[in-house]
């Protein structure tokens, strides 16, 4: 749901979306990762604008399947699960990785993490400078969640980097209601699970593997923040009871979850708001409320309430 325009939203009467909300800054959507989905990430708001004018001076048609930069923002984004919800988000710390790569064997690749650090030892296995053959062989011989995913991506995607990639980050398994933020430069992939996703307004997506669409190694390392991070998971405040907000940091958008009760709640929007109710009665329907506007929200049922920052 969202005002960009290579996917606007309409209203119920037909009439679109923009013509009473604008240009929205942000996108909602939900997620449903049946299994395992590109890992990618996204440009800060400098990258992309730099990317969308190389492309643009190239020629090179904005729905043009090789294209990346089809706006000039940033995309950063924040995954909020229905239910038990599977990822891969960021780097994980680098002794954490060394210390997994131990356990399963893995030594060629713990040694070319500790030579290259994590910037080179990324860009050595996607230039091709490393043979992830004897990582695979290590992983193949152990069942734990993270060679088991390299077993499994290895049978559909054989040859592609990004299998072996995937031990280098953050395995994130949320509960319903947990979250991840995904910042410029975050390397992620969505594996399986069902949630709310909310995004800035713009489609530029930076691929490195798991999937047939266009991938740019070069453009991918350029993009990538290495910066390892200890826990992806998002912090949530309880701001009154059964409503809970998001912190997700200079992002054009805040994100709350609340939990309705047989009780009407007066809800008054600050900004240009769509409400999304994923669960009760009205479930799958989204609101939008302009700056000033008020409703009663009723339940039992469950709303995200998305607003701009």
């Amino acid at each position: 749901m969202g005002t960009h325009p290579l996917a606007p939203s309409t209203l119920d009467d037909g009439s679109a979306l923009e013509s009473v909300a604008a240009d929205l800054p942000y996108l909602l959507k939900f997620m449903a990762a049946a299994q395992p989905l590109s890992l990618q990430t996204h440009p800060d708001r400098a990258q992309a604008q730099a990317g969308f004018e190389e492309e643009s001076q190239r020629g090179v048609p904005l729905d043009a399947p090789n294209r990346i930069y089809r706006d000039r923002s940033a995309k950063p984004e924040m995954l909020c699960a229905l239910t038990s919800f599977d990822t891969l988000c960021g780097f994980r710390p680098v002794d954490d990785t060394l210390a997994l790569l131990s356990d399963i064997g893995a030594h060629d690749l713990a040694r070319l993490l500790q030579d290259q650090k994590l910037p080179g030892a990324v860009a050595a296995l996607y230039r091709g400078e490393f043979d992830p053959s004897s990582t695979i062989d290590a992983c193949r011989r152990h069942d734990r969640p993270e060679t088991n995913l390299v077993t499994e991506l290895d049978g559909v995607y054989p040859g592609d980097p990004s299998v072996v990639v995937t031990l280098l980050l953050n395995r994130v398994m949320l509960t319903a209601g947990e979250a991840i933020f995904l910042g410029p430069g975050n390397l992620h992939a969505y594996l399986r699970g069902f949630g709310v996703e909310v995004m800035a307004n713009s489609d530029n997506v930076v691929r490195g593997g798991l999937t047939v669409k266009h991938i740019d190694v070069d453009e991918l390392l350029t993009v990538l923040d290495f910066e390892p991070l200890a826990d992806p998971r998002v912090p949530r405040t309880e701001v009154e009871p059964g409503h809970w907000r998001y912190d997700t940091p200079s992002a054009p958008f805040v994100v709350s979850r609340i939990e309705l009760d047989a009780k009407p709640r007066h809800h008054s929007a600050m900004g240009r708001q769509l409400i999304l109710w994923v669960d009760g009665p009205r479930h799958g329907e989204c609101d939008f409320l302009s700056p000033g506007d008020t409703a009663e929200l009723t339940g039992p049922a469950t709303v995200f309430v998305v607003d701009e920052s």
